[in-house]
């Protein structure tokens, strides 16, 4: 495993996505017949959101990546902890910051990307996900998920100006430039070459929660203090 991450670009994520799924039927190597759909129509309640299920990936380096965010909610995790985020977002650390070849020792301060390059992919899962429970007939719930902003390491770093900027953006992406951008994008393009563009169209702007002026709170919610002791 490479110890650099590189994220794939939003219009390559779509690609990739509805490439796969139109000739592979299956999503990062997922097939459809592993897709969850929820039967019951039981959803739990928590900080005054529905979600299906109370399972999902815990914070880690796999949750920085959107594929990976992504791949999650299509077999089933609907609370989803992002990968923690720090204003020292370049500090270097030997990797990998876990040594479990006796007892086990996690090196805190470890972060792969920027805190920009967080914000994005998480911005990307989420429009994604969106998209793909609509176009899959994943989930009638029009917010099934929960993302977990989860942020550290002190309370210093947590009021830093570049850490305000980074929550009130994941909190609240009305005028966000990248929101803007993807939202143009995956209505003015086909993302499979035998799916007509004006039908993938429609579809997508089907999706309420991609109009305009419907997303006053981007990703909602919760925010894990982790607070070095």
């Amino acid at each position: 495993m490479s110890k650099h991450f590189v994220p794939v670009e939003f219009e390559h994520l779509l690609l990739w996505i509805f490439n796969e799924y139109f000739s592979q039927d299956s999503i990062f190597g997922i097939p459809s017949s592993k897709f969850y759909i929820k039967k019951i129509k039981n959803n739990f309640s928590i900080f005054n959101q529905f979600i299906e299920t109370p399972v999902g990936p815990a914070a880690g380096p796999h949750t920085q990546l959107a594929q990976n965010i992504i791949s999650s909610y299509l077999v089933g995790g609907r609370f989803i902890e992002l990968k923690t985020v720090q204003s020292f977002d370049s500090i270097k650390v030997t990797k990998p910051c876990i040594d479990a070849e006796d007892e086990c020792y996690n090196v805190e301060w470890s972060q792969e990307l920027n805190l920009e390059q967080s914000y994005d992919e998480y911005l990307k899962a989420w429009f994604i996900i969106h998209i793909l429970k609509q176009a899959l007939s994943l989930s009638g719930l029009q917010n099934s998920f929960i993302f977990n902003m989860s942020l550290g390491y002190d309370l210093d770093g947590i009021r830093s100006a570049k850490m305000d900027e980074f929550i009130n953006s994941m909190t609240n992406a009305s005028g966000n430039k990248l929101f803007e951008k993807y939202k143009q994008l995956v209505g003015s393009k086909s993302f499979y070459k035998n799916f007509p563009r004006e039908d993938l169209k429609k579809l997508i702007l089907k999706y309420a929660d991609l109009l305009p002026g419907s997303i006053e709170g981007f990703l909602r919610d919760i925010i894990l203090l982790k607070i070095a002791t």
